[in-house]
């Protein structure tokens, strides 16, 4: 890693800012990201010409994801990103008004009421995948439980047939590699991208005209049938809204949940507090959420010239806030590097970490992450008695934006 602390120099602007990136593909990218942390809170560079901060600090990230002129700026044109490319517009990219509409919207049908109704759903899906592994004794964990689970579960609730499952799950994949900067991409990985957003796009046609004509007791059919004061999702805008539940719901709960038995794995002490006090495994989702972010950096955009923390921002430009250096910022979190399932327990006044952001663009899948990765921690400690690590040389995804195990080689014995 270059010398951050050079922040002045030609080198930094670019050089720096995208080695401060790459480190989510590191096995342990934390002890970097700790240097350019201290090496200050906000750290301007630029990315193709334009003016970028890096913002590595707990409170000053905190503080930019909840101020109200900070967003993303492509309906203005002032994203330093260009345009939304990636499939995943909608929701995801808006910016008030837009924004407040379609969340409003979406909240009408994603209720915690539909999430609850999903335990039964998901521990169903959970039971199957570990008679398969158990059976097996030695398995990839990711391919056998941590992708397939919330996968199988959000194209059910999608009311997508099993036998496209296989299907989904590579488009799933060509998207979720198309959230990191186009630079960072193969010409082959855009192409990917752009015949995954086109597949995915022509099949829910398909199932959006299906549902319209005969509703099911599915999430689909709820969001097509959205009504609020004649307002309603358009056809786009259901398709976005699709492709977003897709990866969003399902990639983020792969990488937690590989994330979080990894660190339960490394850390026995902890899994035993865990095999003690189940009651402890919903505050340990949370530090999970904390110790490994499965989303390691969040783009923004200057809505309006602002001054935040101390820092000025003019209008379009735009800012990086790195969720693993803040999340393990010792000035927010005591013995911020420790794996700790307690740091939650209790109404322990621990701060809030930024694993699905703050502010009006807090996740809204967050409930149904929350929801499988403790299920799924419960069923392990339910019907697994040893999880044991057959090569401690794990791979990590070679991606920027998403940080998760790539492969997880397990051992596994019954209880």
């Amino acid at each position: 890693m270059p010398a951050v602390v050079e922040t002045g120099t030609p080198a930094w602007r670019f050089n720096g800012i995208m080695s401060a990136l790459v480190t989510s593909r590191l096995p342990d990218p934390y002890p970097c990201l700790r240097v350019v942390r201290e090496t200050g809170s906000f750290l301007t560079g630029e990315i193709a010409g334009a003016p970028v901060t890096l913002v590595t600090t707990h409170a000053e990230a905190s503080a930019v994801l909840a101020h109200p002129a900070i967003g993303h700026g492509f309906r203005d044109g002032v994203s330093y990103r260009g345009s939304a490319e990636d499939g995943l517009g909608s929701l995801l990219r808006a910016d008030p008004p837009d924004h407040s509409r379609l969340r409003r919207l979406v909240g009408r049908a994603f209720t915690p009421s539909v999430i609850a109704g999903l335990v039964p759903e998901i521990t169903t899906v959970l039971d199957e995948l570990l008679d398969e592994a158990l059976a097996a004794g030695e398995v990839d964990a990711v391919e056998a439980f941590t992708r397939p689970m919330p996968l199988r579960v959000m194209c059910r609730m999608l009311g997508v047939p099993d036998e496209d499952e296989a299907e989904f799950g590579g488009w799933a994949d060509a998207l979720t590699r198309g959230l990191d900067p186009r630079p960072t991409l193969t010409p082959a990985e855009t192409d990917a991208r752009a015949r995954a957003t086109t597949a995915f796009d022509e099949y829910f046609r398909r199932h959006i005209a299906g549902r319209r004509a005969e509703p099911r007791d599915d999430l689909l059919s709820a969001l097509v049938g959205i009504h609020d004061d004649g307002d309603a999702l358009s056809g786009p805008e259901l398709l976005e809204l699709c492709t977003l539940l897709l990866v969003a719901g399902y990639e983020t709960t792969v990488n937690l949940l590989g994330g979080s038995i990894l660190a339960l794995i490394r850390n026995p002490d902890q899994l035993a507090l865990l095999r003690d006090d189940p009651a402890l495994v919903g505050p340990a989702v949370e530090e999970m959420l904390r110790y490994e972010p499965p989303i390691q950096y969040i783009a923004r955009t200057a809505l309006a010239d602002v001054e935040i923390a101390g820092h000025a921002f003019q209008r379009g430009d735009g800012m990086i806030l790195l969720t693993g250096a803040a999340n393990r910022d010792p000035a927010a979190f005591d013995d911020p590097d420790r794996f700790l399932v307690t740091r939650y327990a209790g109404g322990a006044r621990a701060r809030r970490h930024l694993g699905f952001g703050v502010g009006i663009h807090y996740c809204l899948g967050a409930p149904l992450a929350r929801l499988e990765t403790e299920l799924a921690i419960r069923a392990l400690l339910r019907r697994v008695r040893t999880m044991t690590l057959l090569d401690d040389t794990v791979a990590y995804r070679q991606q920027l934006v998403i940080r998760g195990v790539r492969s997880l080689p397990l051992r596994l014995a019954a209880a």
